[in-house]
């Protein structure tokens, strides 16, 4: 058991907003802190507390320069000698900046988050591998993705760093990834062992009441009192299914909005046009409302209000979750923790590690059906089987993917890495 405080420094593309990796790193860090130890952070773009973070611009994938080099990595035939010499420049600039972020705070402990797995940096990687193969600093390294995931990664010309650094496998890294697909995938591909941990909510402690802030939150959507509040907490890109959500409320024939409360992100607006096209078609009122929800409450700079995304759970008569890939799936354990019904497409990582705990959710494979219907008015229709629906899963994930679940991992990891350092 590991008795002395350490400083642990979390590195990612960006630790802000509400996708996945931000969301989960300040789980971690939030147990992490409660066990004692002192989190900081090295990324492009950093809403964390300025004292304890290091940003340097470039190690977001959005920079420019940065998202130039990806597009020309995965979207050409040829990589050129100025292309190589790109890279080794960029990646003796994060490799100074990542020594510098390590004696800075004093490191004892590294945690990449999707650095080593997602190449959409690739010096950066590169850097951060080449540090931890000389330093031996002990490393639990956090994959969310993969490339071989992505069907626009899997054709490029840099196969020579993607064996390298995504994800590499060095002595001192211990791995870790969010679904049993990837385990395995791991193993197969790279020889590379894993060690499970599932993205977690705290269903130790339930939510707070909801209080006068959010009380408006169906009046500035513009849902009039006998309208159903569909919402879907999903960014607009193409996995995420939004189609089928659209099919779904043009078939429940009730007066229903769906409200989309994540941005397009960065994908480009053809998708949002599609699915904006798709509900005139058939008749869906389809709100995007990124405007009106961030990761915390605040106002616009001319004065609007902002609520938080927790702030729209309570109010959502349905949560739409049809994504037909995903990770592991925060936008459902987040309507578990609110305790709202969910509709669910049947995609691969809820078929092998969620749906088996037995969670009652209304359940679909790939595609509407007259029965996704039927399920979904009787749900709407009838508040004690949702009342014994949302409890019966509230009490199944507080088993299964609690902050208890995650400090235990977390202790086992911690144990082992400073065991072998």
């Amino acid at each position: 058991m590991i008795t002395k405080p350490l400083n642990v420094g979390f590195i990612s593309f960006r630790f802000a907003g509400t996708d996945g990796v931000s969301l989960e790193t300040a789980k971690w860090a939030h147990i992490l802190e409660e066990m004692g130890h002192c989190c900081y952070y090295f990324s492009g773009l950093c809403d964390r507390p300025p004292e304890r973070s290091l940003v340097v611009p470039e190690a977001h994938f959005s920079h420019p320069e940065i998202r130039e080099r990806f597009y020309r990595f995965f979207r050409t035939a040829v990589r050129t000698g100025e292309d190589t010499a790109w890279v080794h420049a960029r990646r003796a600039y994060f490799r100074e900046r990542l020594i510098r972020f390590i004696k800075e705070f004093n490191l004892d402990l590294l945690i990449p988050q999707n650095i080593l797995c997602l190449p959409l940096n690739v010096p950066l990687a590169l850097a951060l591998t080449e540090i931890i193969a000389e330093s031996a600093i002990p490393t639990i390294a956090h994959h969310h993705d993969f490339t071989w995931e992505r069907k626009a990664l899997i054709v490029n010309v840099v196969g020579d760093y993607l064996d390298m650094a995504f994800p590499p496998d060095l002595p001192s890294i211990q791995h870790v990834v969010i679904n049993s697909l990837a385990q395995r995938q791991l193993a197969l591909r790279k020889g590379v062992s894993a060690t499970i941990v599932p993205n977690v909510m705290d269903f130790d402690h339930p939510p707070a009441e909801s209080d006068d802030y959010a009380a408006d939150v169906r009046q500035t959507l513009g849902l009039e009192e006998d309208e159903l509040f569909i919402a879907q907490p999903t960014r607009v890109i193409q996995r995420k299914g939004i189609e089928q959500a659209i099919e779904l409320i043009s078939r429940l024939n009730k007066k229903a909005r769906l409200v989309i409360t994540h941005a397009t992100g960065d994908e480009g607006d053809e998708y949002r046009e599609r699915i904006s096209d798709f509900a005139q078609l058939l008749g869906v009122d389809l709100l995007f409302a990124d405007d009106e929800f961030g990761e915390q409450r605040g106002k616009t700079a001319d004065g609007r209000k902002v609520y938080s995304l927790w702030d729209a759970y309570p109010y959502a008569d349905l949560v739409m979750y049809p994504s037909t890939v995903e990770g592991f799936g925060n936008a459902l354990l987040e309507a578990i923790y609110f305790k709202r019904p969910i509709v669910v497409n049947n995609y691969p990582v809820f078929a092998t590690d969620i749906r088996p705990k037995g969670f009652r959710v209304i359940e679909f494979d790939d595609y509407i059906t007259d029965k996704t219907v039927a399920v979904t008015q009787k749900v709407l229709a009838d508040k004690d089987l949702e009342l014994e629906m949302v409890e019966y899963n509230y009490e199944l994930a507080t088993r299964h993917f609690s902050f208890t679940v995650l400090r235990n991992k977390l202790n086992v990891l911690l144990d082992n890495a400073l065991r072998s350092a």
